[in-house]
């Protein structure tokens, strides 16, 4: 059976920056096995299965780390939104996910490469519960900001630290940290519209992500509530430098509520690349 897939790397208009994703556009025929090991042999921080639409979306989408399915996750939505309006020819798609439908919208959509902005799944907050494990994994001292933890379908627990440098700096202990269970770990700092970011998740198979789509919009609440910036301001997250792959995220929370909270992140996607493997 051949089964094709096509490459993006997501969150840079660059090929080979951004964090890769491994696009599989007619996924019918395989199970969850397949596809959880068609994850494993890409190995990148996710790969997606697309099918036809279910519940009145463009397309139905499953979204695999290199060892778990995921419902949701944003670089894998932005990505495979590209490749879905590429194929229709549209610049607005909805996606149809485990957490729910993803909007997609494209300002920018070419040949090869575009810009769009994605309506996250709003999340629940809470405090992180093991924040002393987590702060000791990571070898840093303190937070500067509550250590909340936030679920939109992928865990994001934020530490907020003193200067983009030791974000720069952290070398964390990922076998202690795989300890704290399937979370994404994002340490950050910055100012007004700026802000530095690293995402390391080794209980989801991921060491270190070069951009995490899923984490940006929570950040841009977290900063809302905890006062950093405005509701409704638009910042710009610099993540995957130390990994050598410089990804630029965009993202927005345009109300500081809980209750009534809209989240969008925004980013670009370059197509670099396709295949086919034969099974």
């Amino acid at each position: 059976m051949g089964i094709g897939y096509q490459l993006c790397d997501v969150f840079t208009d660059t090929p080979l920056e951004g964090n890769q994703l491994g696009v599989f556009e007619d996924a019918r025929g395989l199970d969850t096995e397949q596809m959880q090991a068609l994850a494993r042999e890409l190995n990148f921080s996710e790969s997606t299965f697309v099918f036809p639409a279910r519940a009145g979306g463009h397309a139905h989408v499953r979204i695999f780390t290199p060892s778990h399915e995921l419902p949701f996750a944003g670089h894998p939505c932005l990505g495979t939104a590209f490749t879905v309006a590429r194929r229709l020819g549209l610049d607005e798609v909805l996606l149809e996910t485990a957490q729910g439908l993803v909007p997609v919208r494209f300002e920018r959509r070419e040949a090869r490469s575009g810009f769009g902005w994605m309506t996250q799944p709003k999340p629940t907050v809470a405090a992180f519960p093991a924040q002393a494990e987590l702060l000791e994994a990571l070898g840093v001292a303190r937070s500067e900001l509550p250590v909340d933890l936030y679920d939109n379908g992928v865990r994001h627990v934020f530490v907020c630290v003193g200067s983009e440098e030791e974000v720069a700096s952290l070398s964390p202990n990922l076998e202690r940290l795989s300890r704290l269970g399937p979370v994404g770990a994002n340490c950050f700092a910055g100012a007004d519209g700026i802000w530095k970011t690293r995402m390391f998740a080794p209980g989801l198979g991921v060491a270190e992500d070069p951009a995490t789509g899923s984490a940006a919009g929570p950040l841009a609440f977290h900063l809302a509530r905890h006062g950093r910036i405005e509701p409704g301001r638009e910042i710009e997250i610099r993540q995957g430098a130390e990994v050598g792959r410089p990804s630029r995220l965009y993202a927005r929370a345009l109300t500081g509520s809980t209750d009534a909270i809209t989240i969008e992140v925004g980013g670009s996607v370059v197509l670099v690349a396709s295949g086919e493997f034969d099974l």
